[in-house]
C-alpha cells in the first residue's frame, strides 16, 4: 500500500465530511430557529462497505 496516497485520499475524505457536516448542523439550527436554545445532540456514524467498520462518534452542540 503506498501510505502517502492512503493519507492524501483519507485526509481529503475527512474534510469533505468536516465541511459539508458543519454546513449541515448550521443550516438546521438555522432554519429550525435553534440558535441560542441550548445543546444540540449529534452523532456520527462511520461505516465502510464491506468491512466490519461500525464507528460511532456522540457529542453535543452549544448553541450559545
Amino acid at each position: 500500500m503506498d501510505e502517502d496516497r492512503f493519507n492524501m485520499s483519507m485526509r481529503r475524505f475527512l474534510k469533505e465530511v468536516g465541511v459539508t457536516s458543519q454546513h449541515a448542523i448550521e443550516a438546521v439550527v438555522r432554519d429550525s430557529g435553534l440558535e441560542g436554545q441550548g445543546k444540540l445532540k449529534v452523532k456520527m456514524v462511520l461505516t465502510a462497505e464491506g468491512t466490519p467498520l461500525d464507528h460511532v462518534v456522540e457529542g453535543e452542540i452549544d448553541l450559545g
